[in-house]
């Protein structure tokens, strides 16, 4: 009896075949609507993280002024996620594709920044680099999505800088609407691929109260992006302010320092504030946030070169600015809430005359920790 392979009856015969986990994640990402109970029922992916703490999936907006360094600390970033290891020389990272746009960078320049940064190590197989791409409305984003489509373990789209991508506003549309579509194409490839976009920006001239504020256009940009960070240049020891806020990333400020000689940057450890005032106020915010309760005297003792006076004016005048509480018997403690940051002029520490670098006239030291 010949058997025909197409019929109906054999067809139950063929086992399906599941979704793999990646399948199921764009399944859930294409879905739009769901009842209440559904939605509660359903099991979602944890967001994947291209530099954890850092840079989550999802469009995340990195703007800083020119020559701050901002491409940089992408082209490294991109460097270090496509080759796995470490970020900044202190965050792990898992290795993935990365697809690094440079749209005001020649080939002969990129190679140039890789090899200062690689330093002879061999360059990731997984970094894809180009000079030009459409804009994002003009066919960019297909171009960018198909990349995505063959490389579909990727971690991260870096595109340095925005302004060549974004293309033309819709006419009649007003400057928010306009700024706010325009990172929303960015953002359909984000979501529908479950990638970290990187979107290198530019900020205002004038300063503002609110990094948020000092992104170049209007507040549609930071309202579409799923993170914004902005870099700015510090005070003290640290080269560089990251402050970060976004959706799934908590609201920071982390200092970096550049090593020139590497085009690195470097990811320094503990709260900013500590790296953006003089040295000896420095070391006193780490050893009070150590030692909580602690006396003057206490910490005179255990900062070498400091008198007991010295340590006690330094105490008053950081709990005058801010930087440090004192109950009734004279303790003090680090301040839980600090005021205004010393490199944003954002909520973090005041800087005054009396709380900049330490003068030639009082001990400076350092403290490692």
């Amino acid at each position: 009896m010949t058997v025909n392979p197409l019929e109906p009856q054999h067809l139950h015969t063929v086992p399906p075949v599941p979704p793999t986990e990646q399948e199921e994640a764009a399944q859930q990402r294409r879905r739009t609507a769901w009842t209440a109970a559904e939605l509660m029922a359903a099991e979602f992916p944890e967001p994947r993280w291209a530099v954890p703490g850092l840079l989550c999936e999802g469009v995340n907006l990195l703007a800083g002024p020119p020559k701050v360094g901002k491409s940089w600390l992408s082209l490294g970033l991109g460097l270090s996620v496509a080759a796995g290891g470490t970020a900044l020389e202190n965050v792990p990272v898992q290795a993935g594709p990365v697809l690094y746009l440079a749209l005001e960078d020649t080939p002969r320049r990129l190679q140039s920044r890789m090899g200062k940064i690689l330093a002879g190590r061999p360059a990731p197989a997984g970094l894809t680099l180009a000079t030009q791409c459409p804009p994002l409305p003009q066919g960019g984003a297909q171009h960018i999505a198909s990349w995505l489509d063959r490389n579909t373990n990727a971690r991260m789209v870096v595109i340095d800088v925005f302004a060549k991508v974004r293309g033309t506003s819709a006419p009649g549309a007003s400057a928010y609407d306009a700024d706010y579509a325009a990172v929303g194409h960015a953002k359909k490839l984000a979501d529908a691929y479950g990638i970290c976009v990187v979107l290198v920006h530019h900020v205002r001239k004038a300063g503002s109260d609110d990094f948020l504020a000092e992104v170049s256009g209007t507040n549609g940009l930071a309202g579409a992006a799923d993170a914004t960070l902005v870099l700015k240049r510090a005070r003290g020891q640290a080269d560089g302010i990251l402050h970060v806020t976004g959706r799934d990333v908590d609201e920071d400020e982390k200092a970096l320092k550049f090593h020139a000689d590497r085009g690195a940057w470097e990811l320094l450890e503990g709260p900013a504030a500590e790296h953006t005032v003089g040295d000896t106020r420095a070391a006193v915010l780490r050893y009070v946030r150590d030692h909580p309760g602690a006396r003057p005297k206490d910490i005179a003792a255990a900062l070498p070169g400091t008198e007991p006076d010295t340590i006690r004016r330094y105490c008053s005048r950081m709990a005058e600015a801010g930087q440090l509480t004192k109950d009734a018997s004279g303790r003090y403690y680090a301040a839980r809430v600090p005021e205004v940051s010393p490199v944003s002029d954002c909520p973090v520490l005041p800087l005054t005359s009396e709380n900049g670098p330490d003068t030639p006239d009082t001990p400076s030291v350092r403290v490692s920790g």
